[in-house]
């Protein structure tokens, strides 16, 4: 033991260089292209919609079309990440979306005015990131050192982010030129995703991965794990409330639209407004890892944060003031996100990480889409306006609740507890 603590730590003095890992660099530009590729569809979807139907209960609808999925195989994807080589299954993932942005191409150029085809095509893109949430995420902690996994996952948050800003504003730039162009773009990114992710060197083929049967104790498992993990459990609650809450960028077809009236790259540019933030706050963790210490008193005020940007873009008419207050919100939400993950993934066993991470993406990844059905459909009886001031609100209600109901977790310290 005194050995290990004499290892462990100069250990954690040691400068991260991604240059080192070409693992996490080939992970990171399928991460890159697959971002670029969601957020090209994201807008495409959110314009085209709103733009055909008026309907912001249409618009909600997109939420739920991606969300089922997720629901529906939540048993059964981190468990697949477990057993098989998640870098074969993060490839599959990529090729499946690529069909889905097929026949969003296909939808478009037929000229039909149901949107039913579109939402299926959803359902298929929705299932295809159902696998690929928990096996990205259940593949990361393998592909750099313990000590160096917080630093990670703040550098792999903000190339995610950078592909949060420029995705947004390509596809707004593309659909503007025609809608099937931002669609194909958004099929090529995939295919870039499929090839870099099936390039990964590593494989998890443990002998226990190998050996696990699909039995309702080992399918069930990334449950009991979190729910005996009250810091776990609380972080991922936490983060489930407070984004089906305030999901303002949910309603920016609607703000674009209707509030600021700025088109369709307009709305691009709006929606790369959290990402830029976030982008900001990622290469800050990356360098200057703030989070590791305080974790839990930070992550609630990061939270806060977003609520009150959340509130003040609703209440907003001006488009620079509601950039502002995005690029704030994605900065607050990164910073959150990194203590969120480093907290799943580096406390969870490499046996049970994509189960865990299935059911993370649950409270997390898809809470985006539940909060969109959420906002669209408030907005649609309430108007867009009331509907994110309410969800700003909320979610600064959540975070003061919470750090009452979890304590452990508004009281945490390290991050990752040093070695002992």
């Amino acid at each position: 033991m005194p050995e290990t603590t004499q290892q462990s730590e100069p250990a954690t003095t040691t400068p991260f260089r991604w240059q080192d890992h070409p693992d996490f660099i080939l992970n990171s530009t399928a991460r890159f292209a697959v971002t670029i590729a969601t957020q090209i569809q994201t807008v495409a979807i959110g314009w085209f919609v709103y733009d055909v139907t008026g309907s912001a209960f249409a618009l909600g609808a997109v939420g739920i079309a991606a969300v089922l999925p997720a629901i529906a195989l939540m048993l059964v994807t981190g468990y697949v990440s477990d057993r098989y080589d998640r870098r074969v299954v993060l490839a599959a993932c990529c090729a499946a979306m690529a069909v889905a942005a097929l026949g969003q191409v296909a939808h478009v150029a037929s000229g039909i005015a149901t949107m039913i085809p579109l939402y299926l095509t959803i359902v298929l893109q929705g299932a295809g990131r159902a696998f690929f949430v928990p096996a990205n995420s259940a593949i990361l902690p393998n592909l750099v050192a313990r000590e160096h996994f917080a630093q990670a996952v703040a550098l792999s948050t903000a190339i995610s982010q950078a592909a949060n800003i420029s995705g947004p504003a390509i596809g707004g730039i593309l659909y503007a030129v025609s809608p099937n162009l931002a669609f194909a773009a958004a099929l090529v990114f995939y295919g870039i995703g499929s090839i870099a992710n099936y390039m990964i060197r590593f494989r998890n083929r443990s002998d226990q991965a190998i050996v696990q049967k699909p039995t309702l104790e080992n399918l069930f498992a990334g449950f009991r794990f979190i729910w005996a993990k009250p810091v776990i459990f609380g972080a991922l609650t936490l983060d489930l409330f407070v984004v089906v809450l305030g999901g303002a960028v949910a309603l920016l077809p609607i703000f674009a639209k209707d509030v600021l009236d700025v088109g369709p790259v307009g709305l691009g540019v709006l929606r790369s407004a959290p990402a830029a933030g976030a982008l900001l706050m990622g290469a800050v963790l990356a360098r200057h890892n703030f989070m590791e210490r305080k974790a839990g008193p930070r992550m609630f005020t990061a939270v806060l944060i977003f609520g009150f940007a959340s509130l003040g873009f609703g209440l907003s008419t001006s488009f620079m003031l509601s950039f502002i207050f995005l690029a704030i919100l994605g900065a607050a939400d990164t910073a959150s996100v990194v203590v969120r993950m480093t907290l799943v993934q580096a406390e969870t066993p490499d046996e049970l990480r994509g189960r865990v991470a299935a059911v993370s993406s649950l409270f997390t990844q898809f809470s985006n889409e539940i909060g969109q059905f959420r906002a669209g459909t408030m907005a649609g009886l309430v108007g867009a306006v009331p509907a994110t001031i309410f969800g700003g609100l909320g979610a600064i209600a959540i975070a003061l609740a919470w750090k009452r109901f979890f304590p452990a977790l508004g009281t945490r310290d390290h991050l990752v507890p040093p070695l002992k």
